[in-house]
């Protein structure tokens, strides 16, 4: 059985937690399970990338916390970053990629959809339009999951897209083996939700109990996980009205867990 660690980089919202001039319980929290950064995390496997004889560390979503992300884990290389979708919460980090370019002397794989590859490239358009020195270097890769069912990083790792919708978004949801990682999704089709099947791992978005437009509310993520039955699932993209941490956590089922920035979980995939 192959293996991962998880690293929840970031488990906020766009705004991240504590949001600035709030006052309430949770933005005041001097508990560090309480101070979100932008939603992001990190997988690092036991497979061989044979391009650079280290073990594959892949990045999901790149937003604005991304260099102190990983300064905080002391990330010395990442091999490919995947993109949920466009929204700047989830990609305005990529022109940190700087550093790692020269490092590695190679531009950063960057999976997406359509969408997410045309934002990509208006956000960062220094990057592509007559570009000069020092500019992040990316190797662009836009996924159709009309036209493929799964993709390879290198040859070692299967990734499945599925997609979700964040509002009328289009945005990717990334399983991998018996692990799903599902950001920004109000709602999924029974199509793609069947690719979820066997599932034993689950992170999903929940942003709070009312009701919200673009994001599952608790009681939806909660039912989608019902649904799955995963043996573990953790709850992301938590604003600060989902409650404080200690309170909050004691009211979720027993195998379900509300993420925090820092946390690693090994997982068998």
């Amino acid at each position: 059985m192959s293996k991962l660690t998880l690293t929840f980089l970031g488990t906020g919202t766009s705004l991240g937690v504590p949001i600035p001039g709030c006052d309430c319980e949770v933005c005041c929290s001097l508990d560090k399970k309480d101070r979100r950064l932008r939603t992001s995390c990190m997988l690092t496997f036991d497979k061989i990338n044979p391009l650079t004889g280290k073990v594959w560390q892949v990045v999901i979503d790149c937003g604005p916390d991304f260099r102190y992300q990983m300064l905080r884990e002391n990330v010395k290389y990442v091999d490919a970053i995947l993109v949920t979708h466009e929204h700047r919460d989830h990609i305005a980090g990529l022109d940190d990629v700087r550093s790692y370019n020269f490092l590695q002397q190679r531009p950063m794989p960057v999976f997406g959809n359509k969408e997410a590859i045309i934002g990509i490239k208006k956000m960062m358009y220094y990057a592509f339009e007559n570009p000069y020195p020092g500019v992040p270097e990316f190797e662009l890769h836009e996924i159709d999951i009309t036209k493929q069912q799964s993709f390879l990083l290198g040859n070692e790792i299967e990734v499945v897209p599925i997609e979700v919708m964040h509002a009328k978004l289009p945005t990717l949801a990334y399983r991998i083996g018996k692990f799903a990682y599902i950001t920004d999704a109000k709602t999924i089709s029974d199509e793609e939700k069947s690719k979820l099947g066997g599932v034993k791992t689950l992170v999903v978005n929940a942003l709070r109990r009312e009701q919200h437009f673009a994001h599952f509310t608790l009681d939806e993520a909660l039912e989608l996980i019902d649904f799955v039955k995963p043996d573990v699932a953790y709850l992301t993209h938590l604003s600060h009205l989902m409650g404080p941490y200690k309170d909050f956590q004691k009211y979720l089922p027993g195998n379900v867990h509300l993420a925090y920035d820092t946390l690693k979980v090994d997982i068998e995939y």
